[in-house]
């Protein structure tokens, strides 16, 4: 297999600008607490928007590198029925704290996906450090909106 090229500079440096939407949220309980149920709502929004977009990369270097096997697939969707029931379970009375922390573990618990797939196919010279920061980021993110 032929090694792919290394993940270039904006690729990186726009996957760390992805977490500043969480920490502006965070930043706004604090200084804004009157807007504090807007901002939980819209950090919940955009973590879990950030975690569907993960099954789509998984969903999309398969295709690219020609798989067919159901389970890769079916992995990949994962995180968007995960975020889907957890908004279905906000509406039908959970707290918004535990929706953000359950997300947040979901988070956390993805760079093992990648890890599992990168024994199977090749990657980018730095994809799972990368995709281990910033998952550790996003998910440490959400905990402190949990938190809040």
């Amino acid at each position: 297999m032929e090694t792919p090229p290394p993940i270039p500079r904006a690729a990186r440096t726009l996957g760390y600008a992805g977490l500043l939407p969480l920490a502006a949220c965070a930043a706004g309980i604090v200084l804004l607490p009157m807007h504090r149920a807007m901002l939980l709502e819209a950090g919940f929004g955009y973590a879990a928007l950030i975690y569907s977009f993960l099954g789509g990369l998984w969903w999309g270097q398969s295709v690219a590198l020609g798989h067919s096997s159901a389970w890769r697939f079916a992995v990949a969707v994962f995180p968007s029925l995960i975020a889907w029931g957890l908004m279905l379970l906000l509406r039908l009375g959970w707290t918004m704290q535990a929706a953000l922390f359950a997300l947040a573990l979901a988070i956390l618990l993805s760079p093992a996906v990648d890890l599992v797939l990168s024994r199977r196919q090749p990657t980018a010279p730095g994809w799972i450090s990368l995709r281990l920061q910033l998952s550790a980021g996003l998910g440490l993110l959400t905990l402190v909106l949990a938190a809040l």
